[in-house]
């Protein structure tokens, strides 16, 4: 925390986060600005014409000015509550335009400039749900953003500013919005991985709260500091440079292709400085197993990483290979064992939902396949023949509820049993922009019975509002497990299957799968593709699998490779592959924050468009 304000200053009676009127994100970013001003606010690393990085910085001070300047030539042309969507590449400008739309009094929507590959239908779906008054971007991204728009009418057209063209006079004509704690400050739209994206209405109360609980849960402290290269229209990455607002010190930031072409450019910002201060970052679990395997440093190349207090590791399931590959690969050089930790979230609860306690190791348990596929979660042996590995997401954060819940009753289920996870706190979005009917059946349902003892919804009023997930989960001993999503679970011969476990016993069976790059799903019988074979029984749901080949396998026999995977598949999980597919790498669709988007592989399948090597361009592969 900064100057003489404590984390307690914002606790009520009952311990729980409570936030006063005058703690907007107008309010954060002026009082640390006011306490710290010329202290480094934030560190862009731009590594697109030097290889070892160009380094542009911004003060508290001059990030105040700058965003002041932005946000006075927004009210000059647009109204309070207009969308305004910010189109810019990774990098300060992209801070500057967020802020700056918020400090206007409009609404900020996070998006990214229209040249990122594969992200063209995304971006246009979104545009045309928002209908944003005016677009920040900056000059080299804006003759592509005027493109998006040339088939409307001229009258049409939002505004289009490129931020860095504001000169810094213009933030003298500022005036400060008449917004408060629960006006809506952005939309975070959702990855798209079941559906369109929906655009969550984030408030003011709902940002300070997450930051208030990643705070608590991580324990970040005023000389922490943070690195990250995550995109800043995903939660995960927007609420990363968000954070430097409330308490720290300034954050380093590089890019998504940076991080991906030299995994090593991470750790080394990773590494303690000078300043001996605490470092923390998130990455979505693929990062972990790229870094280890690319991203060491050179041998006798010194690297301390000793200072390391929270790797978050979310937004996709946590392998406990990668976090072995990890821990592995950077424990020689001082990364604790409790760096990495596995944490549970959405946009729906702006970010941050649960993580593993600061001096925590991640925890993993075992439990019984078949037992966990009936809904229990029943703990053995790691050698037993039917283990299947679970990873814990940690303890919920303060002043976040998270019940276990029969999806079809709306009762709550007691611990160690299986149900959809439903949310209240003051850090979950109101609803999603311009769609009433699925906010109410999304944000608005209530328990119907809570557990007599231990209910996981204790401090909540009889009446509270609980937002559904979508997740399967289960507490156990405490902690908050992930077992899938609702959705996705295939159901073959009427016994459910978690589709992750099925992919993870598929990649581990060959060599000639990508590694997390495996989609499992079920599909009718009727709706096989021809290609597939002989056709099942009319009506059943039979087991596909969707690969991408490794690296080498581009030119192996698919046959043997397609027999190893059924006959691991048939012992494991005691159902048939009715269909194996092999594609190039880039096939599988993926979401803006890189997780396998099974429905729309589904979709690929059944009207035939994975096969013969069609690359999917609507969903980008961060992975790459």
């Amino acid at each position: 925390m900064i100057g003489e304000t404590t984390f307690d200053d914002f606790l009520d009676e009952h311990g729980n986060i409570s936030l006063p009127d005058n703690k907007t994100m107008i309010d954060l970013v002026d009082h640390h600005t006011a306490e710290c001003g010329d202290e480094l606010a934030y560190r862009y690393v731009d590594y697109s014409r030097e290889r070892d990085g160009e380094y542009f910085e911004l003060t508290w001070n001059q990030f105040g000015v700058r965003l002041r300047a932005v946000a006075a030539r927004l009210q000059q042309v647009t109204q309070p509550g207009d969308r305004v969507a910010i189109l810019c590449p990774q990098g300060l400008e992209y801070i500057v335009a967020m802020y700056g739309a918020v400090y206007a009094g409009n609404i900020a929507v996070p998006l990214f400039e229209p040249d990122e590959h594969g992200h063209s239908d995304r971006l246009h779906a979104v545009l045309d749900d928002c209908q944003p008054a005016a677009i920040l971007t900056v000059g080299s991204a804006a003759a592509g953003v005027r493109e998006l728009f040339r088939e409307l009418p001229a009258p049409q057209r939002p505004r289009i500013i490129a931020v860095e063209m504001i000169p810094d006079s213009v933030g003298e004509t500022w005036v400060r919005p008449e917004i408060n704690i629960d006006s809506v400050a952005y939309l975070q739209y959702t990855s798209g991985s079941t559906r369109t994206p929906a655009g969550v209405e984030i408030t003011h109360r709902a940002v300070g709260t997450n930051l208030f609980q990643m705070i608590s849960a991580i324990g970040i402290n005023e000389k922490a500091r943070g690195v990250t290269w995550l995109p800043m229209f995903h939660d995960m990455g927007l609420l990363t440079v968000i954070l430097p607002s409330l308490g720290g010190k300034f954050i380093t930031i590089m890019s998504p292709s940076a991080f991906v072409r030299r995994p090593y450019r991470w750790i080394k910002e990773l590494a303690a400085q000078e300043d001996g201060a605490e470092i923390y970052a998130a990455a979505p679990n693929f990062a972990f197993e790229h870094a280890a395997v690319r991203g060491k440093p050179k041998p006798g190349e010194e690297l301390d990483l000793s200072r390391v207090i929270g790797l978050i590791n979310g937004s996709e399931p946590v392998s406990v290979t990668s976090m072995q590959k990890f821990n592995e690969a950077f424990e020689p050089y001082g990364l604790p064992k409790t760096a990495i930790k596995p944490c549970y979230g959405m946009a729906e609860a702006t970010l941050f939902v649960s993580a593993t306690r600061r001096d925590d190791e991640a925890r993993v348990v075992y439990v019984d396949r078949g037992e966990l596929n009936a809904g229990r979660m029943t703990e053995v042996n790691p050698d037993a023949e039917n283990a299947v590995a679970q990873v814990s997401c940690g303890y919920v954060a303060l002043s976040q509820w998270a019940t276990i819940v029969d999806p079809e009753t709306g009762a709550e289920r007691p611990d160690g049993e299986v149900g959809e996870i439903w949310l209240h706190g003051q850090n979950m979005g109101i609803g999603y922009w311009g769609r009433p009917e699925e906010s109410e059946a999304t944000f608005h349902n209530k328990l119907t019975s809570r557990q007599p003892h231990g209910s996981h919804a204790e401090g909540t009023e009889p009446d509270a509002k609980w937002m559904r997930t979508g997740d399967f989960g289960a507490y156990y001993d405490g902690e908050l497990y992930i077992t899938g999503r609702v959705k996705d679970l295939v159901i073959v011969d009427g016994r459910n299957h978690y589709p992750q476990d099925l992919e993870y016993s598929a990649q581990e069976s060959s060599t000639a799968l990508r590694p997390g790059f495996v989609a499992a799903f079920s599909v009718s019988a009727d709706e096989m593709p021809v290609e597939a074979g002989d056709r099942a029984e009319a009506g059943t749901e039979q087991l596909v699998i969707v690969a991408e080949r490794g690296t080498g396998a581009a030119k192996l026999d698919p046959e043997p490779i397609a027999e190893t995977v059924r006959a691991a598949i048939a012992k494991r999980h005691g159902v048939t592959v009715r269909d194996l597919l092999l594609v190039p790498a880039g096939s599988i669709p993926r979401t803006s924050s890189g997780k396998i988007a099974r429905r729309a592989c589904k979709a690929a399948y059944v009207e035939g468009t994975l096969r013969g090597g069609h690359r999917q361009q609507a969903f980008p592969d961060v992975a790459e």
